[in-house]
């Protein structure tokens, strides 16, 4: 490492020292040299090809989600039937049971109290429900 000596009018010196960049560059150099070749495989294998079709499957049905909405006055509709919460937690304890388990959907009005739908999801999971979402509004695309 040199050191630099500043000028006798008291200026920084402005020239760079590039040899430590060289120095790190050819390292680095030789490092990828080195690496590159190992990166090859060894083995070739033919991979199979993908395909972007979706292959139905006429064995297993379509699980429908149960959608729970919820209004602004705090009204509750179960698959858009007017409901009770007794009635939602006999439906999910049902529904918690079937193999593969449906997924709770929650749409709720932008108004409606945080408190409520929070009350509808302690109910999903105390049934048992493994997937518990919510519905919401995509966002408008700027142009």
């Amino acid at each position: 490492m040199g050191a630099s000596v500043a000028k006798e009018d008291g200026a920084p010196m402005a020239e760079i020292n590039v040899t430590p960049l060289v120095d790190v560059m050819l390292v680095l150099l030789i490092i990828f040299m080195i690496t590159t070749p190992l990166m090859n495989h060894k083995i070739k294998v033919q991979l199979p090809e993908a395909t972007l079709q979706q292959q139905q499957d006429d064995k297993k049905p379509k699980d429908t989600p149960v959608t729970i909405t919820i209004t602004e006055a705090g009204e509750l509709f179960l698959n858009d039937e007017p409901t009770t919460k007794p009635a939602i937690e006999s439906r999910l304890s049902v529904e918690a049971q079937r193999q593969p388990q449906p997924p709770v959907q929650i749409r709720a009005d932008s108004t409606t109290p945080y408190s409520m739908v929070g009350e509808v999801v302690k109910i999903a999971q105390s049934q048992g429900m493994a997937k518990v979402g919510f519905i919401t509004t995509p966002p408008k695309r700027r142009l």
